[in-house]
């Protein structure tokens, strides 16, 4: 599909939503005039009207001449927003992209009672600066349908297609981990500070060194374990940290973490 003539509707136009719009205004694959953004507080939206963009505070009223429908609420808000529109919706021309975690493509199709075409996707929070990590999944949409996601969530960093199942798995390693590596990154600064940086250099520091250690692996190919022994010598300084911070449970934790938060995104929308 020609991109251009593509007509999007995002519904719920929070961070997430707001950053896919800009991306895609940003990389020309569509006009802002083009995109139909809601929010229940229209006015916050003031600035993309100005620039543009549609707004309202209308979900129903926004499926109206839209080709590719964003539901880009949190997981407890779905049904709600789906008993709304689902008079709206029309099988034959509207495809669904979801970006609630933990709701499944069925589950989707079972609330509207219709055999709409549903995509999934789990960006994270760096789709504000165009470095996202976004998962795709569908159960049964077309060929055509994943690449036009893919192609549109590609504007605001990388996606990888997987499958269904893992959806939430994703959720865990991809849109929390954000948090898990700040984390860490504001642990290193700290550790920083404590051997004598001010804590505005060291938060530098660490950061500028935590996105050299992500490059090396994307741009070279690498594997963790092999740059790390580029770094380690016999009896030396990095080996000896390295092997402290494994006797207090580093890696432990973080595998844990991830597996909790795994559990709890599964969960997320059953809960009121």
């Amino acid at each position: 599909m020609d991109t251009t003539s593509l007509r999007i509707a995002i519904l719920g136009s929070g961070n997430i939503g707001l950053s896919l719009a800009k991306g895609l205004v940003k990389a020309s694959l569509t006009a802002p005039d083009t995109i139909t953004l809601t929010r229940r507080n229209v006015a916050a939206l003031a600035p993309l009207a100005e620039a543009g963009y549609r707004v309202t505070a209308d979900n129903r009223a926004a499926l109206a001449g839209a080709d590719l429908v964003v539901l880009a609420v949190l997981p407890q808000q779905l049904d709600q927003l789906l008993d709304l529109i689902r008079p709206a919706v029309d099988p034959a021309r509207h495809l669904l992209v979801s970006v609630a975690s933990g709701v499944s493509c069925a589950a989707i199709r079972e609330r509207l009672g219709l055999p709409v075409r549903v995509v999934r996707a789990m960006p994270n929070t760096a789709i504000a600066i165009g470095q996202s990590m976004t998962c795709l999944a569908t159960d049964d949409a077309p060929a055509a349908d994943m690449a036009l996601v893919e192609r549109l969530f590609n504007t605001v960093g990388v996606s990888v297609r997987i499958q269904e199942e893992l959806m939430t798995s994703a959720t865990a390693l991809c849109a929390c981990g954000i948090a898990f590596f700040l984390r860490a990154i504001r642990a290193a600064s700290q550790g920083g500070t404590e051997i004598g940086f001010h804590a505005h250099d060291a938060l530098k520091m660490a950061a500028q060194t935590a996105k050299g250690a992500a490059d090396l692996l994307l741009q070279l190919s690498s594997h963790p374990e092999q740059e790390i022994d580029k770094v380690t010598s016999p009896k030396g300084c990095t080996i000896a940290g390295l092997n402290e911070m494994e006797h207090q449970g580093f890696s432990s934790a973080l595998i844990k973490g991830i597996k909790v938060s795994a559990d709890k995104a599964g969960k997320l929308y059953q809960q009121d």
